[in-house]
């Protein structure tokens, strides 16, 4: 054997399936185990992307880069800590109304027995009780360590410390990081580089810029919706309804469960939460139809089937925040696929699912025909 041969060693299928299989499972364990690691280091990541259109802007203005990362963070703190504050207070007012939701549950309990005993000869009438207590004594708590907890999340290290630690490191820190990307790989690539750098950055601007205004124009419709209804708490509703949107299928569904059933609880008549029902359905058909298509745009746009497991992988290895996190990192794993030779099914795998429209296929047809006559005319 010649010094040129190399020696290839070929495995077999079911021993390259084990070893992504393993791969996988060893990504997922390490991934987990340092959740408190990954998760500001991203939170923090896409943040820095986020403002780092203001920092560059202040620094062309000639402010020194350190100056222009700290009032960019600075500017991002005031507005996380308004928004924080907002929920603080709403949901102490809300605490406050949750003896009379005891008692009007508990009324509601009552005619539903009552009801049960005259139409239903024999049938032994639910007892909700103990149901009751337990879940208003549920809820009461989680109101109380939620109003507590906010405060002492915000003073966890991770939040006041680490996380804008982060921030500022990657904003100061940028071009430097975007260097060493580019010396990652060979000068052959760097076009390819330069653009995928570029797509991400545009992504994840797209997604948290997009998503905020998306979620600025749901809390005004919201607002409106149940303001004109007449809910109590309409503001605290509205603004957390459109928070929730952040996570797809499943937040909107919550948003809208809540108001309804504080609307059942505290309106005499069925009308009402068939109201916010109808209101916050129309909201949405606006919302996926118009606004965040137009808005978000199309890059971060995923097929369902992705989206939900996208949405059960990340609840199952961070909670909550992977829900969140997840969305985006499968958007910014679409553009890398896009770029990467061999990798572009993945990419299309994690697209959006483009329908072929009868008009698309009529033109399709059409062209067809104007190809083949153009072909006869060349012959002749």
């Amino acid at each position: 054997m010649s010094k040129a041969e190399k020696i290839q060693i070929k495995l077999p299928p079911y021993l390259k399936l084990i070893a992504v299989l393993f791969g996988i499972v060893l990504v997922v364990i390490v991934m987990k185990q340092a959740k408190s690691v990954l998760v500001p280091i991203l939170i923090a990541g896409f943040l820095a992307i986020l403002i780092s259109p203001f920092t560059s802007w202040m620094e062309k203005k000639g402010i020194p880069s350190a100056l222009a990362c700290i009032s960019s963070l600075i500017g991002l703190l005031v507005i996380l800590s308004a928004v924080i504050y907002f929920f603080y207070n709403q949901i102490i007012g809300f605490a406050g109304d949750l003896d009379g939701l005891e008692r009007r549950f508990g009324e509601l309990v009552g005619q539903i027995n009552d009801f049960i005993t005259a139409n239903f000869e024999g049938a032994v009438p639910i007892s909700m009780d103990n149901i009751k207590d337990v879940l208003f004594q549920q809820l009461s708590d989680n109101v109380n360590t939620l109003t507590q907890g906010i405060i002492a999340t915000a003073g966890t290290v991770t939040m006041i410390f680490i996380i804008p630690v982060y921030i500022f490191l990657f904003l100061y820190f940028r071009s430097f990081l975007i260097e060493f990307v580019k010396k990652a790989f060979s000068e052959k690539y760097e076009d390819k580089v330069n653009h995928g750098i570029t797509k991400v950055k545009g992504v994840v601007q797209n997604y948290i810029k997009g998503a905020f205004i998306v979620i600025c124009i749901l809390a005004v419709l919201n607002s409106i919706a149940l303001y004109s209804l007449g809910i109590k708490h309409a503001l605290l509703f509205a603004v957390f309804a459109a928070f929730l949107n952040v996570i797809p299928f499943l937040g909107p569904f919550l948003g809208a469960t809540f108001p309804i059933l504080f609307a059942l609880l505290t309106k005499d008549s069925l009308w009402y939460p068939f109201g916010v029902f109808l209101a916050f359905y129309v909201i949405q058909l606006f919302e996926s139809n118009l606004f965040t298509p137009k808005i978000v745009g199309s890059k971060v746009s995923m097929n369902p089937l992705m989206t939900i497991i996208a949405l059960f992988i990340g609840n199952y290895i961070w909670g909550l925040a992977g829900m969140i996190l997840f969305i985006p990192g499968i958007a910014i794993l679409k553009v890398i696929f896009d770029e990467i030779d061999g990798m572009e099914a993945y990419g299309f795998l994690l697209g959006a699912v483009k329908s072929k429209s009868p008009d698309s296929n009529m033109n399709t047809a059409a062209d067809k025909v104007i190809k083949k006559i153009k072909n006869i005319k060349k012959k002749r």
